[in-house]
C-alpha cells in the first residue's frame, strides 16, 4: 500500500492505545499520538501527568522527527538491555530467557512491595542471565538515602553493573554514591538542558541516562550528553517502534556508547503500529527507519481530539502562551 501523503501538524494526528503486558509506572495502557512529515513518522506521547510545557519538548521530538529526520549514525547497531517490571522471580525469569539480551535492568522499590522481593526478582534475573550478564536496578527515585544504601549493598550480592535513580535529590544521589561502590546513574534529574550540569557540579551520578521525548529531540539530547561529559544510556518512554526509532537514533549517534541501553522496550506492548517492529536480535537493534503499516495503526487506533488538543497546547506553550 503506498503511503498516505505527508501530514504537517498535530491536527492530523493519529492517536493509538496499546495494552502493556505488565503493570508499569502504574498504567496497564500506552496511548500516544502519530504525525507523519516530510522526513518520516514522529510520536508523541507524553504520560498523562505531564503538562503543555513539560509537553512542549515531547512535542519537539515528533516534530524533528517527522520533519527533519536524525543525524547521521556511527553504528549501525545499538546494543540493548531487557527490562524487568516488579513482577514475581518466575515471571522474571521468563522475561530475561524471552528477552535474548546479555542485560537486564530490573525494577525495584514498587510501592506496596516487600524489598524481599526486590531481592528474589534480581537473584532470579541473575540466576536468568547467568554470570556473564549484566543486572542493573532501577529504583525511579523511591528510596531515601539510608535505605538505599541498605538495598543497593544487599543487592549487590548478585554483582550489579549500576543502579538507576536510587533516590529523588541530586543531593541524596550525590550522598549515596559517596557511600557505595556501585555506579549511580541519573535518569528522572536530567530532563531540561541544564540538568546535567548540576548532576557534574554535585558529583550525584557516573552514568546519565537519556531519552529523547522529554528532552525534545535527538539532537538537543545531544547537546545534552556533550554537555554532561559522561557516559550515556539512552532510554525509551515505552514507546511504539516509531518513538523507539528516534532513541536508536540518538544512540546510533553518540561518539561513545559504552552501555547497553534501554531500548528493548516493545516487548513490553501487546500490538505495534508497524510490520516490522524494533525487537532485539542477539542483543541488539537495528539502525533502521520504521514505517507504519495502515492495517496495524487502525486496530490500535482510538479518537484523536484530545490527543491533537494536547499536542496544541504543548505548541502554545513552546511558543510562550
Amino acid at each position: 500500500m503506498a503511503d498516505p501523503p505527508a501530514e504537517t501538524g498535530p491536527g492530523a494526528g493519529r492517536a493509538f492505545a496499546i495494552g502493556l503486558r505488565n503493570r508499569f509506572r502504574g498504567i496497564t495502557v500506552r496511548e500516544g499520538m502519530l504525525v507523519r512529515g516530510p522526513a518520516g513518522w514522529g510520536e508523541f506521547s507524553p504520560f498523562a501527568e505531564y503538562g503543555p510545557r513539560e509537553c512542549a519538548r515531547w512535542w519537539a521530538a515528533c516534530h524533528e522527527a517527522a520533519h527533519r529526520g536524525w543525524p547521521a549514525p556511527v553504528r549501525d547497531r545499538v546494543a540493548v538491555n531487557v527490562t524487568v517490571p516488579a513482577v514475581d522471580p518466575e515471571r522474571a525469569r521468563a522475561i530475561v530467557a524471552a528477552g535474548g539480551c546479555a542485560t537486564a535492568k530490573v525494577k525495584v522499590a514498587e510501592k506496596g512491595r516487600d524489598p524481599a522481593e526486590d531481592l528474589a526478582r534480581v537473584e532470579a534475573v541473575r540466576d536468568a542471565i547467568g554470570p556473564s550478564g549484566k543486572v542493573r536496578v532501577d529504583a525511579n527515585g523511591a528510596w531515601d538515602v539510608d535505605t538505599a544504601v541498605r538495598m543497593i549493598r544487599a543487592l549487590d550480592a548478585y554483582d550489579l553493573e549500576y543502579v538507576e535513580q536510587p533516590c529523588v535529590t541530586l543531593d541524596e544521589l550525590a550522598e549515596v554514591r559517596r557511600r557505595v561502590d556501585v555506579p549511580i546513574a541519573a535518569d528522572e534529574s536530567i530532563r531540561r538542558a541544564e540538568d546535567p550540569l548540576k548532576v557534574r557540579a554535585a558529583d550525584a551520578a557516573d552514568i546519565v541516562v537519556l531519552k529523547v521525548q522529554p528532552l525534545g529531540g535527538v539532537r538537543a539530547a545531544l547537546r545534552v550528553a556533550e554537555a554532561c561529559g559522561l557516559p550515556v544510556v539512552v532510554s525509551s518512554a515505552v514507546e511504539t517502534s516509531v518513538g523507539l526509532a528516534a532513541g536508536v537514533a540518538l544512540a546510533a549517534a553518540l561518539p561513545e556508547l559504552p552501555y547497553a541501553c534501554g531500548l528493548a522496550t516493545m516487548q513490553m506492548l501487546t500490538a505495534d503500529v508497524t510490520a516490522e517492529p524494533l525487537l532485539p536480535d542477539n542483543g541488539y537493534l537495528p539502525v533502521r527507519p520504521v514505517k507504519v503499516d495502515e492495517e496495524r495503526l487502525r486496530a490500535v487506533e482510538i479518537a484523536p481530539a484530545g490527543w491533537r488538543a494536547r499536542a496544541e497546547a504543548a505548541i502554545a506553550a513552546a511558543d510562550g502562551g
